[in-house]
């Protein structure tokens, strides 16, 4: 029920603020407004507002797995909220894809004019990058890593259900945009196409900086957790290897997902109060954007890729009987990869203008993250290698993580060279890679890691029969669309 009444406050004030706002400080900073007041009434009624009156008064708040509908600060709790609506955000997107599939099946346009199959394309795109980065981080993450490092709970608690309680707003305000024209700019909201037009747009800038602002808070809780909280004679060389992968994405969380936020509030204050951070006309240049966007978009897919690694080498120990081979280079790896993260984003502009002699260095950096990419595969394979291996749902979602991502991995080091990126960029070439490594990457890895704790979050064993016949349709499925693309691109 309170759930329900935070919904209704949240559409009431933002709804009901900007039609009254409009003509008093402009129908897009009327939508900022309202949406902001909106936002913090759907907070207080969804049981925000009593956890912080208890804050205020010195009470103390009760930490008990309560209901997974309402204001909860049991990390548990927390873990499975996030998975319920990662799924759920997942299917409203996997209904997205489906759509474009139909219009696409035949040439010509079928239903779908060429600015509604934009916006369909782009509300597919930033969901499925909403899942990736809640499912595993937020969910997983959130359930398992006090439980293996020691800790009673997460550092903050109370910040840990805000940066939950952040996200449903965010995905009402992506659904509402679809109604009011969409964003037809494609998941990555370049302007000045993201700066002009409809008021759908505004809403999902709004919601993007939403979702930045919960992966900071979340990575902000998960490295204080892991720093502060481990158990009496738990070094940081002796933490489980999901937590070390945790540990790297929380870096990364909070370093370079400020970046983005602060290039969306960039785009947000362009359309609200006339700035021109991106606007060339008023001295600005969008070609900025691209380059904040992607500081932080290209270190966000090991976001998504490390706790993957971090759960497939939680896995394969247990089903292999043998102990993780590698610990320590593993772990060194997951460092490699976040310091070489943030070095390597310019070869998403390398056709959008830029100085020649800067492509080579990028191109050899972007090269050079595969070594310690290729030494977490490594400290799989060597996991394996003469294992007493038990083919259980869990280890074929990991083995299907390895393989999947393996083709990715491999696509992206032909990406990575200037010639081979000019020519294949923005082909079907380039979405087959996508989603061999986010999908055959983080999605796999989310589904090992669910089967293998659901034991521990639901109290009872997985059907073993359905979680495999899961994992063959899944796969079958997923390599049926995405392999020709390849081809085709």
């Amino acid at each position: 029920m309170k759930l329900l009444t935070a919904v209704v406050a949240l559409a009431a004030v933002t709804g009901g603020g900007t039609w009254a706002l409009s003509g008093l400080i402009g129908q897009e900073a009327a939508v900022l407004t309202s949406y902001l007041a909106g936002f913090f009434a759907f907070l207080w009624f969804v049981g925000g507002g009593a956890a912080f009156m208890d804050w205020v008064h010195g009470r103390h708040t009760d930490h008990h797995a309560g209901g997974w509908a309402g204001f909860n600060l049991d990390h548990k709790v927390i873990g499975i909220q996030y998975i319920a609506v990662s799924m759920l955000v997942l299917a409203v997107a996997g209904l997205m894809a489906l759509i474009m599939r139909a219009e696409l099946a035949r040439p010509g346009i079928q239903f779908l004019g060429h600015d509604h199959y934009n916006a369909v394309m782009t509300m597919h795109g930033i969901g499925m990058v909403v899942v990736a980065l809640t499912a595993i981080v937020g969910g997983l993450g959130n359930y398992v890593v006090p439980i293996t490092i020691g800790a009673r709970d997460m550092a903050f608690p109370r910040l840990n259900a805000l940066s939950f309680w952040i996200l449903p707003p965010a995905v009402l305000m992506l659904l509402a945009a679809l109604g009011l024209g969409g964003m037809d700019t494609g998941w990555t909201a370049y302007p000045p196409l993201a700066t002009r037009g409809g008021i759908g747009k505004m809403f999902f800038l709004l919601a993007f900086v939403s979702v930045g602002f919960s992966s900071i808070f979340g990575g902000v809780n998960t490295l204080t957790t892991i720093l502060t909280m481990r158990a009496k004679g738990m070094t940081m060389r002796r933490m489980p290897i999901f937590a070390w992968s945790m540990f790297s994405a929380g870096v990364i969380m909070v370093m370079a997902t400020s970046v983005v936020a602060a290039s969306l509030i960039m785009s947000v204050s362009d359309r609200a109060f006339g700035t021109t951070f991106f606007n060339a006309a008023g001295g600005g240049t969008a070609l900025l954007y691209q380059h904040l966007f992607w500081f932080y978009s290209h270190p966000a897919v090991y976001i998504m890729i490390l706790p993957a690694f971090g759960v497939s080498l939680e896995i394969l120990p247990v089903f292999a009987r043998k102990p993780l081979f590698g610990y320590n280079f593993a772990a060194a790896s997951f460092v490699g990869i976040v310091a070489l993260s943030f070095v390597v984003w310019a070869h998403h502009t390398f056709t959008s203008g830029m100085w020649d002699l800067l492509k080579i260095p990028f191109m050899v950096l972007t090269e050079m993250i595969s070594i310690p990419t290729g030494v977490v595969f490594l400290s799989a394979l060597g996991t394996m290698w003469a294992g007493r291996i038990r083919m259980r749902a869990p280890m074929l979602w990991a083995l299907g993580f390895l393989c999947h991502f393996l083709v990715g991995g491999l696509t992206g080091i032909f990406l990575a060279d200037v010639p081979t990126d000019i020519h294949l960029h923005d082909t079907l070439f380039v979405v087959a890679h996508f989603h061999f490594t986010i999908v055959g990457g983080t999605i796999f890895s989310f589904f090992a890691g669910f089967y293998y704790w659901y034991p521990k979050m639901f109290g009872r064993m997985a059907d073993e029969t359905l979680a495999k016949a899961h994992f063959w349709l899944f796969t079958a499925g997923f390599n049926t669309i995405f392999l020709p693309l390849f081809y085709v691109g």
